[in-house]
């Protein structure tokens, strides 16, 4: 089992681990890891691998084998050199990519704090983010616009917090999402919580504070259905 330092820290950027296991595709698990894994709509992250001869192994991405949401398997970029278990290595974080990863998954947050409605989807981006709704009607963008940037610069502070699989199973309103459950099964379950105006089931990496997003500008807003909405923002 892979210890999940992003989950307790979004900001780490570097970390000393140990190479535990190396799958027969040549994916490498660590003891501990600041590298997300893709799930719930957010990407893998990527960076690279510092041997103890000063010398990298740069990772194209990041996933759970078989669903297995315990164990994070790092993906090696092609022609890159093979490790082997027990090596000690840094692991260096693509931060620049992360770090718009981090905002823009808080920004969704946020959409989903300004248009209540049941979702159908989500997928975080860089530069981009998109929340599909179960909305029949088209909702006003400047009004959306203005709404998710009075967030922003209200300076929210964003925490998580645990509870148990039985206290979710006890507040099913927690969860927003229609086709998505959260991760339950290990005993407990991670929430987060946006100042006093959202609080959900995440496994994701977000920011501190929501004016660390900046400014925002909605993008389209598509009908990909009879009741179904996506509405898309990006960084302004």
């Amino acid at each position: 089992m892979t210890e999940f330092i992003f989950r307790e820290d979004s900001y780490v950027r570097s970390l000393p681990t140990l190479v535990t296991a190396i799958t027969p595709e040549g994916g490498i698990v660590l003891d501990r890891t600041i590298f997300y894994a893709t799930s719930g709509g957010q990407p893998g992250d990527t960076g690279r691998l510092e041997r103890a001869d000063g010398s990298f192994v740069s990772l194209a991405g990041t996933i759970h084998p078989d669903g297995d949401k315990t164990v994070i398997v790092h993906l090696p970029a092609e022609g890159q050199p093979a490790l082997a278990v027990g090596e000690e290595v840094i692991a260096h974080l693509d931060w620049e990519r992360r770090h718009k990863l981090m905002r823009m998954h808080t920004a969704l947050h946020l959409v989903t704090v300004v248009l209540p409605y049941p979702i159908t989807g989500a997928s975080v981006g860089e530069d981009k983010g998109r929340v599909d709704f179960n909305l029949p009607d088209v909702p006003d963008a400047a009004e959306i616009e203005r709404k998710l940037n009075d967030l922003v610069e209200a300076a929210l502070p964003v925490s998580a917090e645990w509870i148990t699989d039985a206290e979710l199973a006890a507040n099913p309103g927690l969860i927003k999402s229609m086709n998505v459950k959260p991760p339950m099964g290990q005993g407990r379950v991670r929430l987060v919580r946006i100042g006093d105006v959202d609080l959900q089931p995440c496994g994701g990496t977000h920011v501190n504070n929501t004016r660390e997003i900046g400014t925002l500008r909605l993008g389209k807003i598509e009908k990909k259905g009879a009741i179904n909405r996506r509405v898309s923002v990006v960084f302004a």
